[in-house]
């Protein structure tokens, strides 16, 4: 997307199903985890990123997720002031994935 902070669904889903190396991470609460996610999605809750860092800044991509995509751009906003270049946040979450790439995934 312009912004370059955030990717749309159907170019994640893209890069998911070319088998490009990526770190999904989920930044939503565990519970919201065990409702719905994302298959290969790590759980790292967005108060528990800074204790993370080091593992996030690997070099491969990453992308963040949320419910709606507010609290995943926040961790993306974040992980570049600290230096981490190459994450952008799923614009929507996984409400938009929801709608427009895996219905199966439960809404809520």
């Amino acid at each position: 997307m312009e912004n370059n902070l955030e990717i749309a669904p159907a170019e994640l889903k893209q890069i998911l199903d070319g088998g490009d190396k990526l770190q999904l991470i989920d930044v939503r609460e565990p519970w919201e985890f065990d409702l719905s996610r994302i298959g290969g999605a790590k759980l790292v809750p967005m108060g528990s990123i800074p204790a993370n860092l080091q593992a996030l800044d690997s070099g491969d991509p990453v992308v963040c997720y949320c419910h709606h995509g507010v609290r995943s751009l926040d961790v993306t906003v974040w992980l570049r002031a600290q230096g981490v270049e190459n994450v952008r946040s799923l614009a929507g979450g996984i409400d938009r994935w929801s709608l427009e790439v895996d219905s199966k995934i439960p809404r809520y």
